[in-house]
C-alpha cells in the first residue's frame, strides 16, 4: 500500500501550463523575504526513480532547516488506513459501468497480464488508482523515491515531517475528474501495453534529470488527450493555490524544507510563481 500511496501521487503531479517567462534550470529554489527571518527551500521531486540520492546542495539545505514538509504527512500512522477509505468510486460504481464490454474485456486480459489478479477484484478502485499500480513498471529498475531519501534525513536529525495536504484531500481530486475520463487512460494503456507509458515516462526522466522544471511542463502539454492534462486545473493549479497559505506559516515559524513534485514549481499557476506574488523572494540554488 505505500509503494500504491507513493506511485500514485505521480499522475498528480505531472501537468501543468506553459510559463510565459521560462524559469532556470533547477530543482532547488530559496524562499526568502517578505518578513521571513531565515530562508527556507523548495525542491521539486519525483516520486519514482532508479537513483534517489540526494545532492550535495539538497543536503545541505535540510542541514539549514528545521521541519520537512511533503506534499503528504508520510509518517501519519493512520495513513493507510485513510487510503484505504478513498480508493472506490462514489456509489458503488465498478469499472464496467464505465467502458464497453469489449473495452472491459481488454482492461481486464491487461490486469491479468500485469498484477496476476481479476479485474473484478480492483474493479470498484477509481480508475487512477487502477492505473497507478502499473507505475513501477514504467521505470525498469527497482523503485526508488526522493520523499523517502528526504525522509531518511530528516529521521536522522530528529524532525518532524509534515504534509501541505491530507490524504483525503489528495484522493478528493480523483472525484472530482470524471471516472469515465480516468477510464478512457486506463483503457489506453492497456491497449497498447504500457509502450506509450514507458516512452513518456523516460522523456520526463530526462527533463528530471537536466532539473528542466519548463521542458516538463512543455512534455506534457504534448498529450492534451489525457485526462490528467485536460483537469489541470484540479490536478495541479488548485493545490497548488491551496499550498501557498500553508507554505507561509510554516516558514514564518521556522526554516523549513518543502518536497513537492516538480511538475508544481513552474508555471502560472506553479508555486514559485505563485509565492512571488505573494511577496516572497524566491530564486535557484545552483
Amino acid at each position: 500500500m505505500k509503494k500504491l500511496i507513493f506511485t500514485l501521487a505521480i499522475s498528480l503531479t505531472c501537468f501543468s501550463t506553459v510559463n510565459a517567462q521560462e524559469l532556470e534550470k533547477s530543482l532547488l529554489w530559496e524562499i526568502s523575504g517578505n518578513g521571513l527571518t531565515a530562508s527556507s527551500y523548495l525542491y521539486g521531486t519525483i516520486h519514482m526513480t532508479c537513483d534517489a540520492t540526494l545532492d550535495e546542495d539538497v543536503i545541505k539545505a535540510l542541514d539549514d532547516t528545521s521541519l520537512l514538509v511533503l506534499e503528504l504527512d508520510m509518517d501519519d500512522p493512520s495513513m493507510q488506513m485513510k487510503m484505504m477509505k478513498g480508493l472506490y468510486m462514489k456509489e458503488g460504481k465498478h469499472l464496467k459501468d464505465l467502458v464497453e464490454e469489449d473495452d472491459y474485456q481488454t482492461i481486464s486480459e491487461f490486469v491479468k497480464s500485469e498484477m496476476g489478479m481479476p479485474i473484478e477484484m480492483i474493479g470498484h478502485m477509481k480508475p487512477f488508482l487502477i492505473s497507478a499500480m502499473f507505475y513501477p513498471k514504467l521505470l525498469g529498475c527497482p523503485v526508488k523515491s526522493i520523499e523517502a531519501s528526504l525522509m531518511e534525513v530528516a529521521h536522522k536529525q530528529e524532525e518532524e515531517v509534515l504534509g501541505l495536504e491530507t490524504v483525503e484531500e489528495q484522493l478528493l481530486v480523483f472525484d472530482e475528474i470524471p471516472y469515465e475520463d480516468q477510464a478512457a487512460d486506463l483503457l489506453r494503456s492497456a491497449k497498447d501495453k504500457l509502450v506509450k507509458d514507458k516512452a513518456s515516462f523516460e522523456k520526463l526522466l530526462k527533463y528530471y534529470s537536466d532539473e528542466d522544471i519548463e521542458g516538463m511542463i512543455k512534455m506534457m502539454e504534448e498529450d492534451k488527450e489525457l485526462s490528467t492534462a485536460k483537469h489541470s486545473d484540479k490536478m495541479l493549479d488548485n493545490r497548488n493555490k491551496n499550498w501557498i497559505a500553508k507554505i507561509s506559516e510554516f516558514s514564518k515559524k521556522q526554516p523549513t524544507f518543502y518536497g513537492v513534485g516538480a511538475a508544481h514549481l513552474a508555471g502560472d499557476q506553479g508555486v514559485i510563481k505563485l509565492l512571488r506574488e505573494a511577496g516572497y523572494t524566491v530564486k535557484a540554488v545552483h
